[in-house]
């Protein structure tokens, strides 16, 4: 699925205006008459709930709004140019290419944005008659139209993201519970790109998207990355799928809260269904009772299924259309009618080092504290994990430029550590 583009724009220039003069019977010496330009055309882009891609503008990168028609004779204005509309999916998100700056946000069907108006028609020479030059030989030329370079970036528009590691089961889940049929294999990252699914309970359906599995550093765009995290900043619901064969569940668990905290502070507070995957397996079925105990100590209620088997698929089911139908319906937005503006998560992950005293340490910035708070301290794979997030931020090497020592004390947020190779 093509969900990013950039692509160039430009509206129509104005029509020139003219110098005329009335010339007709009885009236050889008539005043001026010289019409405007007409007003060059907008570059509009239209939502279009039919279109699920950016692969539209896979093979046409320029896109450019008629010219206005010049003025005529017998002060008559010329024709506007023709508006370009360009249909885009659902979800799409216009930036300026030069400096990121969001457009506009398009969600709803038949939303609209110009991004690029079109020119002025130029004033003819009538418009410029006084009492002390009734025969001006002036006239304007039309204002040149409007030209930039966008990106376009598609997030995708569903009320359930299906998140977790790479081979965790979201694939084989979406395609059991609803009409999607993704590509499935038992390794990770078959699924490169999201998909999507209608789920229909009773007379209500929801729409579900299996978005790519996650690695260490995807806040930075490392791996799939913002390519993953920029898709389920629409959904509303998150279904978190642990993979019940993994070495590590409880870790895996921890890793992608600490990485949808990092990336935005509103994933993080999503609500979650949490999901043990592959109750087929032996070893998931010997892990289960564990898992289960561990999450129910943090407050953490969680399920467990099988999809290849279909086991408390159902209840699965029930409970994703039970939680949708609790949450506040989402907030109008205060931006223009059809047009959600905000701001983009910042690409960098601001951090400050400070020396409490000799061999004591913090580490200060709202992100990189919400992730550890999200860290499962008791499990030694989850302390490596975040010790990798640590070296993906440059907090190690920041550490070690101020003068941390092994045995050490590191705080971050309200957590203790102590510094180690």
């Amino acid at each position: 699925m093509l969900d990013e583009v950039k692509i160039y724009v430009r509206s129509g220039d104005g029509g020139d205006g003219i110098i005329a003069f009335l010339r007709e019977k009885y009236m050889p010496k008539g005043g001026p008459a010289g019409g405007d330009g007409g007003h060059g055309g907008d570059v509009v882009f239209v939502v279009n709930p039919k279109l699920n891609t950016l692969s539209p503008f896979q093979g046409k990168v320029h896109f450019k709004a008629e010219r206005g028609k010049n003025g005529g004779n017998k002060n008559m204005t010329g024709a506007g140019g023709a508006d370009l509309e360009i249909e885009v999916p659902p979800g799409t998100v216009v930036k300026d290419a030069e400096t990121g700056t969001v457009i506009a946000d398009l969600v709803r069907p038949n939303d609209r944005v110009v991004v690029a108006k079109g020119g002025r028609g130029g004033k003819g020479n009538a418009r410029f008659a006084t009492s002390s030059n009734q025969a001006p030989r002036i006239a304007e030329k039309g204002a040149p139209g409007q030209e930039h370079w966008l990106l376009l970036e598609l997030r995708l528009i569903a009320d359930v993201g299906l998140v977790g590691m790479p081979n965790a089961g979201k694939s084989t889940l979406l395609s059991v519970i609803s009409n999607a049929r993704p590509k499935i294999a038992d390794y990770p990252f078959t699924t490169l790109e999201p998909n999507l699914g209608v789920v229909r309970y009773d007379d209500q359906d929801l729409v579900v998207a299996d978005i790519p599995g996650l690695i260490e550093g995807a806040h930075m765009g490392v791996g799939l990355g913002h390519a993953f995290l920029r898709h389920i900043q629409r959904t509303r619901v998150l279904v978190h799928l642990i993979n019940g064969a993994s070495e590590s569940p409880l870790a895996d668990f921890s890793q992608i809260n600490s990485e949808l905290a990092l990336f935005d502070e509103k994933l993080a507070q999503k609500p979650q269904i949490v999901v043990f995957t592959k109750m087929d397996l032996p070893e998931a079925q010997n892990r289960w009772p564990e898992i289960e105990a561990a999450l129910k100590a943090r407050n953490v209620e969680v399920m467990s299924i099988s999809s290849a088997t279909q086991a408390n698929i159902r209840p699965l089911i029930q409970r994703m259309f039970t939680v949708i139908s609790e949450l506040p319906e989402p907030l109008p937005s205060d931006a223009p009618t059809g047009v959600t503006l905000y701001e983009l998560p910042e690409e960098e992950i601001p951090f400050t080092i400070s020396k409490v005293q000799p061999g004591i340490y913090r580490v200060s910035g709202a992100r990189i504290e919400r992730a550890a708070q999200m860290t499962h301290w008791d499990f030694e794979d989850a302390v490596l994990r975040f010790q990798n997030i640590l070296e993906t931020l440059g907090v190690s090497a920041a550490l070690e430029k101020a003068g941390v020592k092994v045995g050490d004390t590191v705080f971050i947020g309200e957590f203790e550590l102590e510094w180690t190779d």
